[in-house]
């Protein structure tokens, strides 16, 4: 009787274990960075007539390889309010001139603190230095629209 208790146990703890990394693995992002393609009409010399909006993975440099407006999003992949806003930001249209900066809350620690993050889902705007400029939390209205309208 105590072997097949400890067969039940061992049989439960296998089965635990294989949900939860399947819960993980179906969780985990492996789409390949994105940039929307969402230029301004080209003038007549060829050139586009704005800068285009984008929606890029966050990487040392970007705030100064990145023209016009730019917006830090503190992402984090656990947060149900990220991927919504993610997913409202990757369907709607990014203002022209605007680039959204996908940054991991969770391994970005230094940039949190230096602009005084504390939520997922914190909008940082910043200047061509990478100066705060001004923030918006979109947690309790995760859609690229509340950003807009009060970031932008």
């Amino acid at each position: 009787m105590k072997d097949m208790l400890k067969l039940v146990i061992a049989g439960l703890i296998i089965l635990v274990l294989g949900v939860g990394a399947a819960f993980l693995i179906t969780n985990i992002d492996f789409s390949v960075p994105t940039t929307s393609d969402k230029t301004a009409q080209s003038s007549a010399s060829g050139q586009p007539s704005q800068t285009p909006s984008q929606y890029v993975d966050y990487y040392d440099g970007v705030i100064t390889a990145t023209a016009g407006q730019k917006v830090l999003f503190f992402y984090a992949p656990w947060c149900p309010q990220c991927r919504a806003l993610e997913t409202s930001i990757k369907a709607g249209t990014i203002p022209s001139g605007v680039t959204i900066i996908k940054t991991d809350y969770d391994s970005m620690q230094g940039l949190r603190q230096k602009y005084g993050v504390t939520i997922q889902t914190t909008l940082v705007k910043v200047n061509d230095d990478g100066d705060l400029v001004e923030k918006y939390v979109a947690y309790d209205e995760p859609t690229l629209q509340s950003v807009i309208d009060n970031l932008l």
